[in-house]
């Protein structure tokens, strides 16, 4: 009997994290971006670039994935600590976000773009990312 309820306790809680819906990308945005480039996309100047009509951000969506899966600069990598689908779902809020108008990515273009530039995918670790 004591078998038979922890196996129903394990499975009471595995539904309730299956049910928890996926964070869109403006709720990735803020938790992942906006500390440096602000909830606004407009960065800090001098330290944190905007992303408010950005070239990088609006140019070939194969970049703007590069920055995410490897970092640039002072940017960490994030390819550690979100999917190729949370990449994708931050770079089409970011690509439509702040007077941006470029077209929405999709995860198998970023799941495209890891396996081209041989970068591991998410360890899901609170270490996952350099920040």
């Amino acid at each position: 009997m004591k078998h038979v309820l922890l196996l129903l306790a394990a499975l009471a809680a595995g539904a309730g994290a299956a049910a928890q819906p996926k964070p869109d990308g403006k709720t990735l945005f803020a938790r992942n971006c906006a500390a440096c480039h602000q909830l606004d996309g407009r960065g800090i100047p001098g330290a944190f670039p905007a992303l408010a009509t950005s070239p990088v951000v609006v140019g070939a969506a194969n970049e703007a994935a590069e920055v995410l899966l490897k970092g640039r600069g002072g940017m960490p990598a994030f390819s550690g600590s979100l999917d190729d689908t949370e990449i994708a779902e931050v770079l089409t809020y970011a690509r439509s976000s702040w007077g941006n108008r470029a077209g929405a990515v999709s995860g198998p273009e970023v799941q495209a773009r890891r396996s081209a530039l041989g970068v591991a995918p998410p360890t899901r670790s609170r270490f996952g990312n350099k920040h």
